[in-house]
């Protein structure tokens, strides 16, 4: 691997992706996590096949984790299981440069430790069912994977990353959330998850996504179409 970066959601436009690769001079064994949300597995069927053969050909390997706007690649038939850079993630064969993490993994990206966990809830969802638009039951971490989480960060407990959708429950950017909904109607399991996480464990940088804004305090980082090169031994920060 040469480089690491990480950005924000996609929802399935990939432009600036390619634009990204482009302007990097990027290569297969350059890694982008997109924070969630990317897009690849929204419309189950030929749309989505499209979007990733077109994805197939850009220069870098993408390693998504998993939305609240998506399916879990464990739901897809197609999707395998392998080991990679210390941890499993669901690939396609037919696309070997799109990689899903599994939450509660660990993973040495580059020097880091990363711990990654997924999904959130979506705000949206009366108006999307209401519509007839695509929305995905499993958009937030079940029991099973909680479980998963919980025996993980008693193994370890330290890391250098930690990568997200959502973000623990008080670090929330009240001063973004959207007036017309209801918060009291809003489901916060996956942020009280990830704040239970983030009073456990002991890490150096928490990037997240989710808020489609850009926001950091030093310490929690949230992305949108920013991006962050990763380096060994160091964070070489937003460029």
């Amino acid at each position: 691997m040469n480089r690491f970066f990480i950005t924000g959601d996609t929802h399935g436009n990939f432009d600036r992706i390619e634009r990204f690769c482009n302007r990097f001079n990027t290569s297969k064994e350059d890694v982008l996590c997109i924070l969630g949300d990317a897009g690849i597995n929204y419309y189950l069927n030929k749309k989505d096949w499209d979007l990733k053969k077109r994805i197939r050909s850009f220069p870098i390997t993408l390693f998504c984790i998993h939305g609240n706007h998506e399916e879990r690649p464990y739901n897809i038939i197609t999707y395998k299981i392998k080991e990679w850079n210390g941890g499993r993630v669901y690939y396609e064969e037919e696309f070997p440069n799109i990689l899903f993490a599994i939450d509660g993994e660990i993973y040495n990206i580059n020097g880091k430790s990363c711990l990654v966990i997924g999904g959130a809830y979506s705000v949206d969802k009366d108006y999307r069912l209401s519509r007839g638009l695509s929305w995905f039951k499993d958009e937030q971490p079940n029991k099973e994977t909680v479980k998963y989480i919980e025996k993980q960060i008693t193994k370890q407990r330290k890391f250098d990353i930690v990568l997200s959708h959502t973000c623990p429950y008080d670090t929330q950017p009240r001063h973004m959330f959207l007036p017309f909904i209801d918060q009291s109607k809003v489901d916060k399991t996956t942020e009280h998850i990830l704040q239970r996480v983030a009073d456990w464990i002991t890490f150096d940088d928490w990037y997240f996504g989710h808020f489609h804004g850009h926001w950091d305090n030093g310490k929690y980082h949230m992305l949108f179409e920013d991006y962050v090169e990763v380096g060994d031994g160091e964070n070489y920060g937003f460029i």
